[in-house]
C-alpha cells in the first residue's frame, strides 16, 4: 500500500501518533483499508463514522482524541486548521474526450471548470481544446478553491473575464446548472466517463423553485435553519433576515435531515446551511426549503426575474 506510505510520511512529519480519518460518503468504504495500513505503520487510528459532505464539514471533535485529522477527497477551504491534513482523491480520464465538446461550442473562447477530483488534468484538458483551436480560460475561485475549481456552494471560478460560454467537466447536473445560474452564460457539460455532452437548461429547475416559493407564502411559521458546522455557519445572515419577518424563527442544527424537519413541524423552512440541501434534497423534505435569496423573493425584496443561486463566500 505505497500510496498510504506517502500519507504516513506526511503524518510523521507532523509528529502525529494518533490519527483520525474522515471520508465523504463516496469514499467511506476505503476507511478500513486506510486505517489498517496506517496501523501497520505504527499509528493509532480512529475513523469518523458520521456523515461528511465536504471540507465545510470537518470532524473537528475527533481532534479531542487525535493529533491530526486526515480529511479525504476535498481541497481545503480558506484558512484551514493546521491540525487538519487534506488528502486529495484524483480521478483520471483520457483528455481526448474533450473533443466531444467541440461540435457543441458556439465560440472558440470558452471558460473551463471542473471539480476537485479532476483538477490535476486541467492543463491536459486545455491542451486538448487548444489542439482544436479552442482557447480555454480559467480563473481562481473563492473559499480556497484552486484554479478552475467549482464547488456545490461556490461558482466563483466560473466567472471568467472574456469567456463567452463555459465548459463544465464532471458528472451530474447540479454543478453545471449552478454555473449557468451564477454566470448567465451558455454552459456545456461533459461527462468525462460516458463522453456524453449536454447544454444546460435551467428552465425546469426555476419553475420548481418558483412553485416552492409560492407554496411557502401561506406558511404561518418559517424555520430558518442555521448550521453549527464551521464551514457552513451563516448565523448573522439568518438573524438579520429573521428580523424582517414576524413569522421567522431561528433553528440551530448540526445535521439537517428529513426526519428532524418532520419532527420540528414547520410548514416551511429557509436553509442557511449547505446550499445543496435546498436544491438536491428538496424531494426528501416534508415542506418547502427555500434559499436565503428565495426568502428575499418571498419577502418582496427581490424579483424572481433576478434569481440568484445560493453560494457561500
Amino acid at each position: 500500500m505505497t500510496v498510504y506510505s506517502d500519507l504516513a510520511k506526511r503524518l510523521r512529519g507532523r509528529g502525529a501518533k494518533t490519527v483520525a480519518l474522515q471520508f465523504p460518503a463516496g469514499l467511506k468504504r476505503r476507511a478500513g483499508e486506510v486505517a489498517q495500513s496506517l496501523k501497520e505503520q505504527g499509528f493509532e487510528v480512529i475513523v469518523s463514522g458520521d456523515p461528511c459532505y465536504g471540507a465545510c464539514d470537518l470532524a473537528m471533535e475527533a481532534l479531542v482524541y487525535a493529533d491530526v485529522l486526515v480529511h479525504f477527497g476535498h481541497t481545503p477551504l480558506k484558512d484551514p486548521d493546521p491540525r487538519v491534513l487534506f488528502e486529495p482523491y484524483r480521478v483520471d480520464f483520457d483528455p481526448v474526450v474533450l473533443n466531444n465538446v467541440i461540435p457543441c461550442l458556439k465560440t472558440t473562447r470558452v471558460g473551463l471548470v471542473t471539480t476537485a477530483q479532476h483538477l490535476h488534468l486541467l492543463d491536459a484538458m486545455k491542451a486538448e481544446l487548444a489542439a482544436s483551436g479552442v482557447e480555454a480560460l480559467t480563473t481562481k475561485g473563492s473559499r480556497g478553491c484552486e484554479e478552475g475549481q467549482v464547488l456545490g456552494c461556490s461558482f466563483a471560478a466560473a466567472r471568467i473575464p472574456g469567456a463567452e460560454e463555459v465548459i463544465f467537466v464532471g458528472t451530474g447536473v447540479f454543478h453545471p446548472l449552478g454555473v449557468q445560474l451564477a454566470t448567465g452564460l451558455r454552459v456545456v457539460a461533459l461527462d468525462p466517463f460516458t463522453g456524453g455532452v449536454q447544454e444546460v437548461n435551467a428552465e425546469k429547475f426555476l419553475r420548481r423553485r418558483h412553485a416552492l416559493i409560492e407554496k411557502a407564502r401561506s406558511a404561518g411559521r418559517i424555520g430558518l435553519l442555521v448550521s453549527t458546522k464551521t464551514g457552513q455557519e451563516r448565523y448573522e445572515m439568518a438573524r438579520v433576515m429573521a428580523a424582517r419577518c414576524e413569522r421567522a424563527i431561528l433553528v440551530l442544527m448540526r445535521e439537517i435531515s428529513p426526519d428532524e424537519l418532520t419532527n420540528l413541524g414547520f410548514p416551511a423552512y429557509v436553509n442557511f446551511a449547505c446550499p445543496r440541501l435546498a436544491y438536491d434534497d428538496q424531494v426528501r423534505f416534508p415542506a418547502p426549503v427555500l434559499t436565503p435569496q428565495e426568502f428575499s423573493i418571498l419577502l418582496g425584496e427581490r424579483s424572481f426575474q433576478d434569481y440568484l443561486i445560493d453560494e457561500l463566500t
